[in-house]
């Protein structure tokens, strides 16, 4: 999730680089760890780009200083290659006369980077934007045209990109292409611009085109040309101009009232971003399932919502195939690490990288001879670094302090390293496809999930707003889910819930039921399963029991409710991605009719770096 900002206008400006600047500066907020920008001047690239804050780089560099015609932006948050100087943004190819700026993943770049090493590229950084500059370069040397290169490039790349492109050959253009990642025009007098996201653009015009995927074209000071890169056919921007309203402010929530809401339905493009991830790192998924096909025991590690995403693995792994793999509160790491041995793998879940309880425990680990596996979102942070392996979420930054598209991710992530494992386990071949098609859609499905969640979360707050205390009820796989479900309406909403395996709570649970008292149900789609969870669903209601389930679509169960939340029916294995958004979107609406502010739970922090 990478912040980007081009501004292409009709004649040298001095204060192109303080406008630059304070574009990026309106994109913080997306979050970054290096930053950088290009201009063409007097038919010159100047680059200033490197690794930190904006402040700490305009006082090292002096963005605001720089004069020129045209020029690109970026903030950039790793995903390829360490936060450090030379991954920053933009690149250059090896001639200096191409710049480029880029969000997103190109899954092919290992392949077209040998390609072009052969042909004598020379790289600086390690990231996959670089392979598309050099890209431009080659095809230039073919087509002697710069939109025409561009073009060709971008039709050879494979997964999500939003780009930008200037060269000193034609200085008075900026070359863009979308697809996946955001990308918008704002239409000036006598200038252009173009960026990641509105907020960028406010300060120079309110008129904007929102582009969709596959469109290619460029910008120049007075001119607009876009075309669908999949038909060739020109697209008429005018029919597509739209006046924004927004403030400022509102419009780096992109319309919602909140950051929590904005990154709920982030979901479809943050798990988007995970696949394109997981497929261009085909290597490190390899020698993943290597170290764990060959580990005495499994232990997976996390704290908070991560641990639920832990668990889910590691019930998940039990159920597909007899995996033995342990779960463990991260806190908790003394009483199990003592027991870890050499051959042993930790895999280690942390968003931030840093939580202070799940780094001792890998450092506890790694003394008694264990192997780490990091699962994590942020690109050489601690856990990442003191690992032997790491794999990224590449879910962006996440802003509102309780964790939603972390989850969801952090599930996805996990689920695709047990299918590369049970594809060496004997796993049926059908039963193989199956499991990766439903993985394959799991952007799809939690964007239905969340359509189908989202009025009736809604309406559902206006009762459970005065609710003091509430179960969430599962069994099996869909425990992990009733927990980060009860998680989060305790987060942001202030209501004391508990979950338990639904079997469990006559065991002395069910003693707090009284009329009206809310149960949540969480219903996998699995058949045995919803046969078990009928009769605990009996039990609760004969008390009294204000009954919700959030149920997969044609389910039997469905009439034994008091309140139905139906989400779309796919292998279980999806339960997190199709059940936790609803529950999620419960917790926002719950929080907002009580008066809370999401963003920023009491006594909360978004990274506990303390133990």
């Amino acid at each position: 999730m990478c912040g980007i900002i081009g501004i292409c206008l009709a004649a040298r400006w001095n204060g192109l680089g303080e406008a630059l600047y304070r574009g990026l500066q309106r994109l913080e907020y997306r979050g970054y760890d290096s930053a950088g920008i290009a201009v063409v001047d007097e038919k010159k690239l100047v680059v200033l780009k490197g690794k930190g804050r904006l402040q700490q780089l305009e006082q090292k560099l002096g963005f605001t200083k720089v004069s020129g015609v045209v020029g690109v932006g970026h903030t950039r948050w790793a995903t390829h290659g360490a936060p450090s100087d030379e991954n920053a943004h933009p690149h250059l190819d090896c001639s200096g006369r191409f710049a480029i700026v880029h969000n997103g993943i190109i899954e092919n770049y290992y392949e077209l980077k040998e390609q072009l090493l052969e042909k004598g590229h020379v790289f600086r950084s390690e990231t996959d934007t670089e392979v598309v500059v050099h890209l431009v370069e080659e095809l230039y040397e073919i087509y002697k045209d710069v939109y025409t290169a561009f073009k060709e490039a971008v039709k050879k790349l494979k997964g999500a990109y939003a780009l930008l492109l200037i060269s000193v050959i034609e200085p008075d253009k900026i070359f863009f292409a979308k697809k996946d990642s955001p990308l918008v025009l704002g239409l000036g007098d006598g200038y252009n611009l173009v960026a990641s996201d509105i907020p960028a653009l406010l300060d120079h015009t309110r008129r904007v085109v929102v582009l969709r995927d596959y469109w290619v074209g460029y910008i120049t000071p007075r001119k607009v040309y876009i075309e669908d890169l999949l038909t060739g056919s020109r697209i008429d921007y005018a029919n597509y101009v739209r006046i924004v309203e927004w403030s400022i402010e509102e419009a780096s929530k992109e319309g919602y009232e909140h950051y929590m809401l904005k990154e709920i339905h982030e979901q479809p493009r943050a798990l988007s971003q995970t696949l394109a991830g997981l497929r261009s790192d085909k290597s490190l998924a390899e020698e993943v399932v290597r170290v764990l096909r060959e580990a005495a025991t499994i232990y997976v590690t996390g704290a908070g919502t991560s641990y639920h995403a832990a668990e889910f693995f590691a019930l998940s792994a039990r159920t597909l195939a007899g995996i033995p793999v342990f779960p463990f509160i991260a806190s908790e790491y003394e009483a199990f690490a003592t027991s870890a041995k050499e051959g042993d793998v930790l895999i280690a879940v942390s968003q931030s990288g840093e939580t202070m309880d799940v780094l001792k425990a890998v450092r506890s680990f790694k003394k008694q001879g264990a192997k780490i596996v990091a699962i994590s979102n942020v690109i050489d942070s601690a856990i990442p670094r003191e690992s032997d392996l790491a794999i990224y979420t590449r879910a962006g930054p996440e802003i509102g302090v309780a964790a939603t598209k972390t989850f969801t991710t952090q599930v996805l992530t996990l689920s695709w390293i047990l299918m590369e494992l049970l594809s060496s386990e004997g796993l049926s071949r059908d039963e193989l496809k199956e499991l990766k098609e439903s993985l394959e859609s799991s952007a799809k499905l939690v964007e239905e999930s969340i359509r189908r969640g989202e009025k009736a979360s809604c309406e559902l707050a206006n009762v459970l707003a005065s609710a003091k205390s509430m179960y969430y009820l599962s069994r099996s796989i869909g425990v992990p889910v009733a927990k980060e479900g009860a998680l989060k309406i305790k987060e942001v909403a202030y209501i004391h819930a508990e979950a338990y395996p639904a079997g469990e709570s006559k065991h002395g649970p069910i003693a707090l039921i009284e009329p009206g008292f809310p149960v949540v149900f969480v219903v996998p789609a699995i058949p045995r399963l919803e046969k078990l969870i009928a009769g605990n669903i009996e039990e609760m209601k004969s008390r009294g029991a204000f009954t919700i389930g959030v149920i997969p679509q044609e389910s039997a169960l469905a009439s034994l409710f008091d309140y139905v939340i139906e989400v779309p029916r796919s292998h279980w294995i999806i339960t997190p991605i199709t059940h936790t958004p609803p529950l999620q979107l419960l917790a926002y609406y719950v929080a907002v009719k009580r008066g809370a502010d999401p963003d920023k739970p009491r006594n909360l922090a978004k990274t506990v770096t303390v133990e």
